[in-house]
């Protein structure tokens, strides 16, 4: 090859390579700029990367302190206990990924909040988001398995049914403890990092009584286990309306007997 035949594909490729270098540099004024035109006026707003604050619903997340690790006095599970449990059922996937119980609903929305401050919880027009994670609620009386309605926390709740089932979409007001469908996951998604959230407080929404010795309608001796991620099931013998709502916690309601083995959520599906 020739001296002038190198010198016309060096030219070639540096074509090719300021050509690549503009049209990336056109890229990158693109994603920094949008054109938005109003009524026939265009406005240039440049984008701003702006680093927002979000906790999400992912395991180790870095959401605040008291979302992460609960100050929950906990009991070992006696093996007295453990030996004579039966067997949670088996549950069908839900729109969240997260199995739905197969059972009569525990309690109807008839005394649910209508968007009236609740323990301090508000119910506002839009989801919050600055935090937002997620608790697993089980409840089973007498053994059998209780389903927890979709649209606790939701006023005016609208649902639309999926492949996996109904999830609430929209609402009149969304309360900052809320619940989208059958599974049992509590979304906790608050406008603040310095409030934290209790079972008491999801339930006052619900309009149903929690104690020791009640669910709902169902009454009976109440045996409350409590997970946090990285953690075996332990026993809670406290009072389950100060049980704290967080990041992937579980938590588990048997009234009566027999006593149902701790449900364990191995894989959130992204919550």
């Amino acid at each position: 090859m020739t001296s002038g035949s190198k010198s016309k594909a060096e030219r070639r490729a540096e074509s090719q390579r300021r050509a690549a270098e503009k049209r990336a540099a056109e890229r990158r004024q693109k994603q920094m700029r949008m054109a938005v035109r109003v009524g026939g006026l265009v406005v240039l707003i440049a984008l701003v990367v702006i680093v927002v604050t979000q906790v999400t619903g992912g395991g180790g997340s870095g959401a605040p302190p008291q979302f992460t690790n609960p100050h929950v006095a906990l009991e070992p599970i006696p093996a007295s206990m453990s030996s004579t449990w039966v067997q949670p059922p088996a549950t069908s996937p839900g729109p969240e990924g997260i199995g739905v119980p197969s059972g009569p609903k525990l309690a109807t929305l008839v005394n649910a909040a209508t968007g009236q401050t609740i323990d301090g919880v508000q119910c506002q027009a839009g989801e919050q988001t600055v935090v937002h994670v997620h608790t697993h609620l089980t409840i089973f009386v007498n053994g059998k398995a209780q389903v927890i309605p979709y649209g606790i926390g939701i006023p005016g709740f609208q649902a639309v049914q999926t492949a996996n089932g109904p999830f609430v979409q929209s609402g009149s007001c969304f309360y900052w403890l809320h619940v989208h469908a059958y599974d049992g996951i509590i979304h906790v998604e608050s406008p603040t990092t310095t409030q934290s959230f209790t079972l008491g407080q999801l339930f006052d929404e619900w309009g149903v009584p929690l104690s020791s010795t009640q669910v709902g309608p169902a009454t009976g001796k109440v045996t409350v286990f409590f997970t946090s991620p990285g953690k075996q099931p332990a026993l809670y013998t406290g009072n389950p309306r100060d049980l704290p709502l967080g990041d992937h916690y579980q938590i588990q309601l048997d009234v009566g007997t027999p006593i149902v083995a701790p449900v364990k959520v191995t894989n959130w599906g992204g919550l």
